[in-house]
């Protein structure tokens, strides 16, 4: 039926837990630097953490004064995080504190039923993209985990390009990059203006899927195929 599948990661292919929000993760955090000598009190590396957050946000609109929908690098973040306490890092060390972070912080990550074989199974019809509002350095190696990493034919992660779904920019990075038309694209995503309402712009045809992490909603999504009830095993009657 298409030549190309879009999909969102989070919530549409994998279900995954994690908390970045409360106390008890900060306090986790913080006492993984304070084993290794890096000694941090839970609020002043979680104020530090947002402070830096909201820096790289302002340099980014700084430099893409046209992306309504952002993203940053947060290996920039914990740069900075160590560089306050005077501690220099080099890039490998800050992908492997990255990696540490978002460790900690995951309870939990999965495919959802018969993601695995649905995606085997339209690479033998068409191209399978990646298309994911994410960290590259928290998100390649939960693809590695997942299985999943090498059945994509492109993969294209918001912080790589310092722009989100749903901006048109992000999409038309991808429609470019792989020379994709986008009447023959489908878009597959859980969320209703990152996913479906930027596929929609973006020209492609869209399968909504209301997963349990999804938002809730109250409208029409606008979307070419729907799926309320999470049945991914549904999918493969709407895709091939």
């Amino acid at each position: 039926m298409y030549d190309n599948y879009v999909f969102d990661l989070y919530g549409t292919l994998a279900d995954i837990h994690t908390d970045e929000w409360s106390d008890s993760f900060w306090e986790k955090i913080a006492g993984v630097y304070s084993s290794r000598g890096i000694t941090f009190k839970r609020d002043e590396l979680q104020k530090l953490y947002y402070k830096f957050v909201d820096e790289e946000k302002e340099d980014v609109f700084k430099r893409h004064p046209d992306y309504k929908y952002i993203d940053i690098h947060i290996e920039n973040v914990f740069r900075k995080i160590f560089e306050y306490k005077g501690i220099s890092v080099d890039d490998e060390m800050i992908e492997k504190e990255a990696c540490i972070f978002r460790d900690t912080s995951r309870e939990y990550i999965r495919l959802y039923d018969g993601i695995d074989e649905l995606l085997h199974e339209l690479k033998k019809h068409g191209r399978v993209y990646l298309l994911t509002n994410a960290q590259r350095s928290f998100t390649w190696k939960e693809l590695e985990l997942l299985g999943i990493v090498d059945i994509f034919d492109g993969i294209l992660i918001s912080s790589e390009q310092e722009c989100s779904k749903p901006d048109i920019h992000f999409f038309k990075a991808l429609i470019d990059k792989y020379s994709l038309d986008p009447k023959k694209t489908i878009m597959v995503g859980n969320d209703p203006d990152s996913d479906i309402a930027g596929g929609k712009a973006a020209g492609f045809d869209t399968l909504y899927i209301h997963t349990n992490i999804s938002p809730e909603i109250n409208y029409d999504t606008g979307c070419t195929y729907f799926i309320p009830d999470g049945d991914t095993l549904k999918m493969k009657d709407y895709l091939i």
